[in-house]
């Protein structure tokens, strides 16, 4: 730690135990981290029709998402999708605030997993203060050690289900257990392993405070209508403490029970902060102590600056409409680029070392390289045909290709015409089509060239 003159520069931030809060909005929690960690750990095991429900096949290019097969020149999809995923967080935060830091981020749903972890093992908050202030000895040590050797468990397990998006899970799973797991699964599976035991274990709330951007740019769209978590200070102030020199206190019984829960270590009475994640645990434990005291519940509590200041909350307003009517411009627009996409990939691509050639039996001849993909699940039979501005079809060699369900080729393609009346360049419109899926279909412009 460096000092100027004794005095300390840098200071080690301090442990927080937070207490387990127990109530409605500590159930929701609970909910929301079962859903997701179930749907995380179970997402990798499920197949429809022998292929995972989600698979990124990198070493094959292939990227299966829930039905959908995708290949490297379907990337613009994950932009929009990236794009509406953006507009869907700052549409909730002007509405909801940090509901989702407190809910559904993934850094509070394994941090809130490795605390029930440790009070599991070390037991409550004062049990765990207890436990860290004494001196190593074996009940210590033993505790100590089947805590982390539960988080290293969950964090590998963790991280191989990581990879396990990328690397089918039957195949995965068995070798890791087998010992025979190498290579890039197995550094990968244990890197976000070891990330996964190091965030929620030990740096929990510091990747909030100061390696997660988006609390330090939330407050550019919150107004007064967004939700937040507030004291009622005006309610609960003066507080019971201080009652001894005062004529009348105020509901607030200065217990720190609302400390003591927060993830975050910050005192909600001290006003609205940065660190606040939204999870309402200080609203579930100071509406237990009023309960316990016979006073209205609500001292801490959701609300919004408006609400606050007695005047109606606004559903809609200016910030709220334009976020919605940009989602839902982006939503549909990715909706139909889903709907209207089409598993084939086509391109016709004229041979720029020959011109063209003038064959013995009065016809030109032009020769293409086509570039085909097969992205449908299975094989199919393909028929390639062109035709020139004034409805003549043409001629082509081969006009038949088989692609199997995946498969990429590229095909030499000769296209030949009667040399008759052919002007010297023409715009062929070259087309194929699946003979058992009239939905793969697909056509290219390309020139056609004659001596004329």
């Amino acid at each position: 730690m460096g000092t100027d003159g004794g005095v300390a520069l840098f200071e080690s931030a301090a442990k927080i135990h937070p207490r387990l809060a127990h109530g409605r909005y500590a159930k929701l929690r609970v909910a929301a981290m079962s859903a997701l960690l179930g749907f995380y750990y179970v997402t990798p095991w499920i197949s429809i029709g022998g292929t995972p429900l989600v698979w990124l096949d990198l070493p094959h290019r292939h990227f299966h998402v829930f039905g959908l097969e995708l290949v490297p020149q379907d990337l613009y999809l994950l932009s929009w999708l990236l794009l509406l995923a953006a507009l869907t967080l700052f549409l909730f935060t002007s509405l909801a605030g940090r509901l989702w830091c407190g809910y559904a981020c993934p850094q509070t749903v394994w941090t809130e997993a490795f605390l029930w972890i440790e009070h599991l093992i070390e037991g409550d908050r004062h049990a765990r203060i207890k436990l860290d202030r004494a001196p190593w000895s074996a009940n210590k040590i033993a505790r100590k050690s089947a805590k982390h050797a539960a988080w290293a468990a969950s964090g590998l397990l963790t991280g191989l289900t990581f990879v396990a998006y990328f690397v089918p899970a039957h195949e995965l799973f068995p070798a890791a257990l087998h010992g025979e797991l190498t290579g890039w699964p197995l550094f990968w599976g244990l890197f976000y392993g070891f990330a996964t035991w190091g965030n929620a274990g030990f740096l929990r709330e510091q990747v909030c405070k100061y390696m997660c951007p988006y609390a330090r740019f939330q407050s550019a769209m919150f107004d007064r209508d967004t939700l937040i978590i507030s004291y009622d200070a005006q309610r609960g102030e003066p507080r019971k403490s201080a009652a001894k020199k005062l004529a009348k206190a105020g509901d607030c019984v200065d217990c720190s029970m609302c400390v003591q829960v927060c993830p975050a270590g910050i005192d909600i009475r001290k006003g609205l902060q940065y660190e606040c994640i939204a999870c309402a645990a200080c609203i579930d434990a100071c509406n237990g102590v009023m309960d316990s005291v016979h006073k209205p519940r609500g001292l801490i509590r959701y609300t919004t600056l408006r609400s606050e200041k007695s005047e109606k909350f606004r559903l809609l307003r200016g910030r709220t409409i334009g976020y919605g009517a940009v989602w839902l411009v982006v939503a549909c627009a990715l909706g139909v680029a889903i709907f209207l996409r089409t598993p084939l990939e086509f391109d016709v691509i004229r041979d720029r070392h020959s011109l063209y050639r003038e064959l013995a039996d009065e016809t030109v001849e032009n020769v293409y390289t086509v570039k085909l993909a097969n992205q449908d699940r299975r094989e199919h039979d393909f028929l390639l045909s062109a035709r020139l501005p004034d409805g003549r079809a043409l001629a082509l060699d081969p006009s038949r290709v088989h692609l199997d369900a995946g498969e990429q080729r590229a095909v030499t393609l000769s296209a030949r015409a009667p040399e008759e009346d052919l002007p010297h360049v023409s715009k062929a419109e070259f087309a194929i089509v699946a003979d058992d899926a009239p939905r793969l279909a697909r056509e290219r412009t390309a020139s056609f060239l004659s001596g004329d």
